[in-house]
């Protein structure tokens, strides 16, 4: 896509000058019952000039995501209030029609939401609806808008773009759908781009190619970028200006440099010590771990699936062992095979080949009979606790679960035993009876643990059980993990794609590409001095707090090969 002509509005010699966003104590009011109301931003007031960046950051449930909503009108028909002043390139949101917002949204700003699979169509194809977003707001001919779809498809690098135009979302990897999000904003160069956690639950080198590919497009086109974020790393990265937000109120706000660097006020201080750092001392307690037998040990398992005519080896001759006690942390790319080994681990996948040994006992090829024994002492915690969670059920029948599948408790027993495990892991055990859409993220993700340990396990696969979680959240969540591991002994495999959390809760590191373990070694000896390129490959796209250091690192990143899609996930699209 090429930059603008010079002094049209948006180009960077142009916009020292133009003020894309001014924001004036603006209020937003949520209906919460028959008389009550939720107050989710309260006064915010702010600024954003063309070709400069603002990142809002806090927690869940801060209010960053309404605001954003705010500056295109999308609270319009919803029944919130939303009061105050939000001009967009000098048209009033609040008092614009109808036609004028749907002028405003796409042509003048547009906005790359967090769910990328929700957001796109799943019966068209990804070039058509990019095509059809372009048509919309231009005179273009259809052929003049597909043409159009497939250059700004490989202006944000997916590969072979006149194909991928072809394919439809599903087809596409988690990385590549945010790629397709952002080429459709980009489509009719709009002067402001609102990214909404554009790169949650990505891993950290989709992440970095991301947030390498948004600045690379500001500083060529002149747009200004506002970043919704409780990730500060990925702040740190990526704007001029951070605005710290808290129950829907500015909390601090200045240069990145400023406030990551000498923060003023409490809270922005407690949200940064939450980070995990692959460059800090780690406190952990050491874990009673035995040093005789492994608890398990896979000897070259291997996983394949059929994808119609194809088959795609997902796991490929990985062998490894865990020791009671002992937290073993799997890290690698989306599509590398983590999650199809953690659960080869508990059986929920059966091996196409190799073997899987539990407490000595060979369980790769065991029936689901002979499994039965052990189903209770290998649990998993599951990624997303919203689709492993029943909506229909409350958190505390769902927790009851393998409580009621063992056989051995009356149901006065069961129902006392799950509240005793809710209150374990941080819940109001008088909150049994709630439905898990009546919880946070976090809590969700509580139950979760509370199900797993129910059933009194030795080994719990935790995949990725904090990688959509604001940092605060996290830490929690994983200092929670640590303690439940410290008091009952228990062996932990952690897979994650963010190298920080898991260098945090591990004593040893296994890295996965395409289905293989490619380094396998200590914390330190993995962290400290990796041997192999894709370690450093790994490690070189951690998003770094300081911003002078991750201008840096961006610029190492250039100097690396390109990172090509994971086996799995490419046989896949």
């Amino acid at each position: 896509m090429a930059p603008r002509t010079p002094g049209t509005s948006g180009t960077p010699e142009g916009s020292a000058t133009e003020r894309l966003v001014l924001v004036e104590d603006l209020t937003v009011d949520f209906t919460a019952g028959d008389d009550d109301t939720v107050r989710a931003v309260d006064g915010l007031s702010f600024s954003l000039t063309a070709g400069r960046a603002i990142g809002l950051v806090g927690e869940s449930g801060s209010g960053k995501s309404t605001v954003a909503s705010a500056l295109l009108g999308l609270h319009r028909g919803t029944g919130a209030r939303v009061g105050g002043t939000v001009r967009v390139a000098g048209t009033d949101v609040g008092t614009a029609s109808d036609r004028e917002l749907r002028a405003l949204r796409g042509a003048v700003a547009a906005m790359v939401f967090q769910d990328p699979l929700s957001s796109l169509d799943p019966y068209y194809a990804v070039g058509d609806q990019i095509a059809e977003v372009y048509r919309v707001h231009t005179d273009a001919t259809r052929r003049a808008a597909r043409a159009r779809a497939v250059e700004v498809l490989d202006r944000v690098g997916i590969p072979d773009a006149a194909r991928r135009a072809r394919s439809r979302p599903h087809e596409f990897s988690g990385g590549m759908r945010q790629r397709a999000l952002i080429a459709m904003a980009l489509a009719c160069e709009p002067r402001l781009l609102i990214a909404d956690e554009p790169t949650t639950a990505l891993d950290v080198t989709v992440q970095a190619q991301i947030l390498d590919l948004l600045h690379d497009l500001r500083h060529e086109t002149g747009m200004g970028l506002l970043l919704v974020t409780h990730d500060v790393g990925v702040a740190a990265e990526s704007v001029d200006e951070v605005l710290v937000m808290r129950h829907g109120r500015e909390i601090e706000r200045g240069p990145v440099v400023d406030v990551l660097g000498a923060p003023k006020d409490t809270y922005t201080r407690t949200l940064l010590s939450a980070v995990p750092r692959v460059d800090a001392p780690v406190e952990r307690a050491p874990a009673a771990r035995d040093t005789g037998a492994p608890l398990i040990e896979a000897v070259g398992l291997r996983r394949e699936f059929r994808r119609g005519r194809r088959t795609v080896t997902a796991v490929d001759g990985v062998s490894l062992t865990v020791a009671p006690g002992e937290t073993l942390g799997i890290v690698g790319e989306s599509g590398s095979g983590k999650t199809t080994l953690g659960r080869m681990l508990v059986r929920l996948l059966d091996p196409t080949a190799g073997t899987l040994g539990y407490r000595g006992t060979e369980i790769g090829a065991a029936s689901e009979k002979e499994l039965r024994p052990y189903r209770r002492e290998l649990q998993m915690i599951f990624q997303d606790p919203v689709s492993s969670l029943n909506p229909r059920r409350s958190v505390g029948e769902s927790v009851a679960d393998p409580l009621r599948a063992a056989g051995a408790l009356a149901e006065g027993e069961i129902v006392e035993r799950v509240r005793g495990l809710l209150e374990r892991v941080g819940l109001d055990p008088d909150r049994y009876d709630r439905y898990p859409h009546e919880f946070s993220g976090g809590q969700r993700q509580r139950v979760g643990i509370a199900r797993a340990l129910a059933a009194e396990p030795r080994l719990i696969v935790c995949d990725e059980p904090v990688s959509a979680l604001d940092v605060t959240t996290q830490a929690q969540v994983v200092a929670l993990l640590a303690e439940l591991q410290r008091e009952l002994g228990l062996a932990l495999v952690f897979i994650a794609h963010d190298l920080a959390v898991v260098r945090q809760v591990s004593d040893r590191i296994a890295v996965m590409k395409d289905g293989r373990i490619v380094e396998q070694g200590t914390v330190e000896e993995v962290y400290g001095a990796p041997s192999e390129a894709y370690t450093k490959q790994l490690l070189a796209a951690v998003p770094a707090l300081d911003p002078v250091l991750a201008a840096a690192r961006r610029a190492a990143r250039r100097e690396l090969p390109v990172p090509v899609a994971p086996a799995g996930e490419a046989a896949l699209t």
